[in-house]
C-alpha cells in the first residue's frame, strides 16, 4: 500500500495471516455493498426507480431487438423467473417494455420500447457518471491493476469445486 492512502481500521483486530482470504473477502463485500447502496439510492432519488429495474432495462438494451425471454433475463440478472416476471410485469404497465410474438406461447419474449429505450439511455449515462465518480480515488493505473486482479480471482472462483470447498 502506498504511503499516500490510508489504512482502513481492520475490524478483525489485527488477525494474523490466516485470515487474509477472509479480510480480502469482507473488503469486497464491503465495497460491494457500498457500491450497490449508493447506486440504488441514486436511482431512487433522481429515477424514481430500483436497481433491479434498472438492470433488467440494461439487460434488455443489450439484448437489442431480438429480446430477451424471461429465462434468458433471468440468467443474465441471476435471479429466480418469478422475480423477472413481476419486474417485467412492472415495467410493462410502466410502458417501457413490450411483449414479442413468439411461435411457443409458454416462452414470453420481451424487449425495450421507444420510451424504454430513451429512459434507460437517460439512466445509463448518470449510471456510468455516479459510477466514474465511486472510482475517483484511483488512479488509471490502479483501476486496471484491480480489475486483471478480479478477473484472475473470478476464474479462481469458477474453478473452485465443491469438494474443494467442504475440505
Amino acid at each position: 500500500m502506498s504511503p499516500a492512502v490510508a489504512s482502513l481500521p481492520d475490524r478483525l483486530g489485527g488477525a494474523p495471516d490466516g485470515k487474509r482470504s477472509l479480510r480480502l473477502w469482507l473488503r469486497l463485500l464491503t465495497c460491494s455493498t457500498t457500491i450497490e447502496q449508493r447506486v440504488s439510492q441514486r436511482l431512487r432519488d433522481e429515477f424514481d426507480t430500483t436497481l433491479p429495474r434498472f438492470d433488467m432495462l440494461s439487460a434488455l438494451d443489450r439484448a437489442g431487438e431480438d429480446g430477451l425471454t424471461m429465462g434468458e433475463a433471468a440468467d443474465r440478472l441471476m435471479v429466480s423467473n418469478g422475480n423477472v416476471t413481476g419486474l417485467a410485469a412492472r415495467l410493462k404497465a410502466d410502458g417501457l417494455i413490450q411483449p414479442m410474438a413468439g411461435a411457443d406461447r409458454r416462452v414470453q419474449r420481451v424487449r425495450l420500447t421507444a420510451a424504454g429505450k430513451t429512459r434507460f439511455a437517460v439512466m445509463a449515462a448518470a449510471h456510468e457518471r455516479w459510477i466514474e465518480a465511486l472510482f475517483a480515488g484511483l488512479t488509471e493505473t490502479e483501476a486496471d491493476d484491480l480489475t486483471a486482479l478480479l478477473e484472475r480471482t473470478k476464474r479462481s472462483l469458477h474453478a473452485t469445486t465443491h469438494e474443494e470447498l467442504n475440505g
